[in-house]
């Protein structure tokens, strides 16, 4: 039985375990002896109280020979965001080569006799992302300068070479309307040369008078999706409030609210539903606009028989060209695009399912441990991706001896470079600092989300890999992802 005195003890050690609970995770952290003093700068850094009862995995390489300098929780397993793109592009990069392009192809099944098709034209989809509307006006007048007027048959989409499940499985609803998580399709089409595919931007205008709805612009122009307009011209000195969303299950796009007379226009990427629709519709008007006309239906979800034949075929641009977009600007449509793509040419089936094993099978060939995560997407969008810091960093110095590295590298951001597509995420980050035109890193955001990977060279010309996941905060926490980049940057580790 214990003693007044005794159970007086055991409480005061009680006391003094829980005062000192809130530093433990730091003393636990590991740092190279000979640096010693990064160490003590980082730990003061994650000291901050932003990231009290949230999750912090860092971890720090020699570029070099990959020994870790610095770790804290690395081997924790967190919601990596869009840093899961920098897993994605890599194995695509290495199964796929720098080099490969995506082929769009129209085909003709039946005789052609004189200008007239008697039977059905294929447009038949192979992934390409970068599709827009001039394209597709450029394969029908390919098909006017050989000659053909008229399709007797059908006008069919075939988006067969991938499955046709359109969203991750972690795609939440209020996510599904929004152009960072649009639908995947074998067949698709992008509004611009940010190749956002399966959308379409939607820009409201103010009339010429007050009271009047306001005019609506949709890129690309189509009929696949329909505008419902109940946004109205306001006095100029009334606010802007404008909102603009596709209705679940349809493609109606509402827009409503108010804009002054004389402002500025108010504009939103929208995710379509079924984008290869959209694709057929863009094709179809393309095909009139020349002069050819189709006598049957339009198919949207056929198949292109074996024995039809190719007429035109398109090239999209190497996929070293298309990292630029994907990865400076964090295009999460191309991360799933190069996900099935992955699967089809590895394993004849364009899924998500097959796709990620190519990304596992890839990782574990190269050092690096899948086996420590769990990957459900392509791009980071899933809240259920678990991948530690310490393989986000192993990954990066593993890849550095790849003869595709230089596209990998380029295509990351550069802290502090406001030119969009050389700074893309992190052009109004870390300027004016050490880190400016030297830290690339690819950046990832989800709701209590934050990352930042990549390469930095510190102040005596040492080249560093970091990866800074932190997870579960409920203030903004970037800065301290800076903080850290700066300080690797600015840091002398042979003085």
């Amino acid at each position: 039985m214990f003693s007044f005195k005794s159970k007086q003890m055991a409480v005061l050690f009680f006391v003094a375990i829980l005062m000192l609970a809130p530093y433990q995770t730091y003393e636990d952290t590991e740092v190279n002896a000979e640096n010693d003093a990064l160490g003590e700068e980082i730990n003061e850094i994650l000291a901050d109280e932003k990231l009290d009862g949230a999750l912090a995995g860092v971890s720090i390489r020699l570029a070099e020979t990959g020994e870790v300098i610095y770790e804290h929780d690395a081997d924790l397993r967190l919601k990596p965001a869009s840093n899961m793109k920098l897993l994605t592009g890599a194995a695509a990069l290495e199964t796929l080569g720098p080099e490969y392009t995506f082929t769009t192809e129209v085909l003709a099944e039946g005789e052609i006799k004189g200008n007239k098709l008697h039977g059905d034209l294929y447009l038949k989809g192979k992934g390409d992302p970068t599709l827009m509307e001039k394209d597709f006006d450029a394969m029908a007048q390919s098909l006017r300068e050989a000659g053909m007027r008229e399709v007797k048959g059908n006008l069919v989409a075939d988006d067969t070479w991938y499955d046709d499940i359109r969203l991750s499985e972690d795609i939440s609803w209020n996510d599904e309307t929004n152009y960072t998580g649009s639908q995947i399709s074998a067949l698709t089409a992008s509004p611009n040369e940010d190749y956002d595919a399966g959308t379409v931007i939607v820009a409201a205008y103010p009339s010429h008078a007050v009271g009047e709805p306001a005019e609506i612009k949709v890129t690309p122009e189509n009929d696949h999706v329909e505008i419902v307009n109940r946004a109205k011209t306001v006095s100029s000195d009334q606010s802007k409030d404008i909102s603009i969303e596709r209705e679940h299950g349809t493609n109606q796009i509402v827009v409503e609210g108010t804009i002054p007379v004389n402002g500025s226009r108010s504009r939103s990427w929208v995710a379509v539903s079924e984008p290869t629709g959209l694709a057929l519709d863009l094709f179809s008007k393309a095909l009139k606009q020349e002069g050819i006309k189709v006598k049957g239906k339009e198919v949207v979800d056929g198949k292109t028989p074996e024995s039809a034949e190719i007429i035109v075929s398109k090239e999209s641009i190497p996929l070293e060209e298309l990292f630029i977009p994907f990865m400076k600007i964090s295009n999460n449509g191309h991360a799933e695009v190069l996900i099935k793509e992955m699967g089809k040419m590895v394993h004849d089936e364009g899924s998500w399912d097959k796709g990620l094993k190519v990304v596992e099978d890839f990782l574990n060939t190269n050092g690096v441990n899948a086996d420590t995560m769990r990957l459900r997407d392509g791009s980071g969008m899933s809240h259920v991706n678990m991948v530690p810091a310490n393989e986000i960093s192993n990954l990066l110095y593993q890849v550095k001896e790849k003869d595709w590295f230089p596209a990998y590298l380029k295509s990351l951001p550069v802290a502090g470079n406001s030119e969009r597509f050389v700074g893309g995420t992190l052009r109004y980050r870390m300027d004016e600092t050490a880190a400016e035109d030297n830290v690339r890193a690819k950046t990832g955001s989800l709701t209590g989300v934050t990352s930042l990977s990549g390469y930095v060279t510190s102040a005596d010309g040492e080249e560093l890999i970091f990866s800074v996941v932190l997870n579960n905060y409920l203030e903004s926490v970037q800065v301290i992802e800076d903080q850290i980049a700066v300080t690797l940057a600015e840091y002398e580790l042979n003085p």
